[in-house]
């Protein structure tokens, strides 16, 4: 049921579950906390959410972008009448985001025609918009000029979102980080059993961390016995690092979850395979997934490249997932033999399902 506008209190502020949602939340939650404001999340997002805001946008919009119009229209619908959309423009000198991502209130503002205040503050360090004036650009939109106010907000977001990233670099589950981290406390990971597969899935946040979106893709690999990495689970050093001793170079924002995930794992021999998970059409993902593709030939370490959209399926999405661990398994015990070293590791799917019985892992 609708909420009257009157019903949602002046001093809320809404933030879509979309787009920079998945890295910054942490910090935007004390943010706005620290200046005295509470938070409204859109919903999860949901199938009958693509679909509201794939009817607001042009066809060959791509689905993260019409996933961020859905969560705002959810917004709108909850009764939200002030909501957070920034401008990222870039993160650092000459390293951007997509045209897009970097335009996302200008989409806003063009294709839903419905009264709301939109706080829309840029970060655009090529031209010398920095965070700490972002954030101040932020509380001003918000009609707070007490600036000891705000930087005691920006320290308390910066408390949140460290909590945030020490819990995710020592393996913690992006949604138990995220709600540890609000709750102000740190927890240590429990002792976890070795699998035997290992892969690094190289994806954006908001496509990985959505579980609409991705599919629950690390469940169901967690189900199929295989551990994935992400390029939460890499310090920003690491990640840096790793793109230069390929050669390359970060030129997109978001490139450290996907280049220079792939290539701290993939350089220090940590797993047995790549999954590359992008949005049908993102031109950005495909420069940099064809540049991991090359040089994970050059090592001989396998790589799958899935991309989605609105209309992908269950199905076949699985099927290949299935199927690219089959391989993944089949290629690890022949080197193990071949190192003489034959270790326990479970069969394939396929000899699995031939002996009826997928409740038993079964080992050589």
């Amino acid at each position: 049921m609708k909420k009257d506008n009157n019903e949602i209190c002046n001093n809320i502020i809404g933030i879509p579950k979309a787009i920079s949602y998945y890295n910054n939340y942490p910090f935007y939650f004390g943010f706005f906390k620290g200046l005295g404001f509470d938070i409204l999340l859109s919903d999860k997002t949901t199938t009958k959410l693509i679909n509201e805001g794939s009817n607001y946008v042009v066809s060959d919009t791509c689905l993260p972008i019409k996933v961020f119009v859905g969560h705002v229209v959810n917004l709108l619908e909850k009764g939200c009448n002030t909501i957070f959309i920034p401008s990222l423009q870039s993160t650092a000198y000459k390293v951007n985001n997509c045209t897009k991502i970097r335009g996302l209130p200008e989409i806003i503002r063009n294709v839903i025609d419905r009264p709301f205040k939109m706080i829309e503050p840029t970060l655009d360090k090529t031209n010398n918009i920095f965070f700490k004036d972002f954030c101040y650009d932020t509380a001003h939109q918000l009609d707070i000029f007490d600036e000891n106010k705000i930087e005691v907000a920006i320290q308390y977001g910066w408390s949140i979102y460290n909590n945030f990233q020490q819990m995710t670099l020592a393996g913690i589950p992006f949604e138990d980080a995220i709600k540890y981290a609000i709750e102000n406390k740190i927890v240590s990971k429990p002792i976890e059993i070795v699998k035997p597969l290992s892969v690094v899935i190289m994806a954006h946040g908001y496509n990985l961390f959505d579980e609409r979106i991705s599919m629950s893709l690390i469940k169901k690999l967690e189900k199929m016995g295989v551990k994935a990495y992400t390029g939460l689970n890499v310090s920003k050093q690491d990640a840096i690092s790793s793109i230069e001793k390929l050669g390359e170079i970060q030129y997109w924002a978001n490139e450290l979850d996907l280049t220079g995930a792939a290539a701290y794992y993939m350089l220090n021999n940590k797993v047995d395979g790549i999954i590359a998970l992008s949005a049908f059409g993102c031109g950005p993902d495909s420069l940099m997934v064809d540049e991991i593709q090359y040089h994970a030939s050059e090592k001989g370490l396998p790589m799958m490249h899935l991309t989605i959209d609105e209309h992908t399926g269950e199905a076949g999405f699985i099927t290949r997932v299935e199927a690219f661990v089959d391989m993944l398994i089949r290629r690890k015990r022949k080197i193990l033999k071949d190192n003489n070293n034959i270790k326990r590791l479970p069969s394939s799917k396929r000899e699995q399902t031939a002996k009826k019985d997928d409740k038993t892992v079964n080992f050589v």
